[in-house]
């Protein structure tokens, strides 16, 4: 009988640790593994604590191959410490400083949100996909301890920013 109990109370203990505990938007990113570039970039501009802090957010994650997209030496460039409030204001405009889940988006074809950075982004449908600027969502509501991410095929940027 104590066997028993000894072991239900190890697998009690243990499940939490199995139960997909929510992680904060960095740790999302870093463990999904398609985002390396995101999170370099994250890094490099110093947004990694305000990500980790309380929220919420509503992050536009560019994958990999977004990234991979932009012109060459594109990346490189905006990692260094000289373009950092660039790089700054390029991340802050993937980020919306409230949690929206993809069911918020019904009805806002045509509309525009507001960007941590400052400036709106649009989010439009287009063939059942929907789209915020040039960019199709095409993954939605990875739930995070302090918001939600949505990935993104393609890196946006601010108006104010080319």
């Amino acid at each position: 009988m104590s066997k028993t109990f000894g072991l239900l109370a190890l697998v009690a203990l243990a499940l939490p640790a199995f139960a997909g505990e929510k992680k904060d938007i960095v740790d999302t990113a870093v463990g999904a593994g398609d985002f390396k570039t995101l999170v370099a970039a994250v890094k490099a501009a110093g947004l990694v604590e305000t990500l980790k802090s309380e929220g919420p957010f509503t992050v536009m994650a560019p994958t990999d191959e977004a990234f991979a997209k932009l012109p060459a030496g594109t990346v490189e460039s905006l990692l260094k410490p000289e373009n950092k409030e660039k790089l700054v204001a390029i991340l802050k405009y993937h980020v919306i400083p409230t949690r929206a889940m993809a069911a918020d988006v019904v009805g806002l074809d045509g509309k525009e949100v507001k960007t941590a950075e400052g400036s709106s982004a649009r989010i439009s449908v287009k063939d059942g996909a929907v789209m915020i600027d040039n960019a199709k969502v095409i993954k939605t509501d990875i739930e995070c301890s302090n918001g939600v991410v949505h990935v993104i095929d393609t890196v946006i940027l601010p108006p104010n920013v080319k």
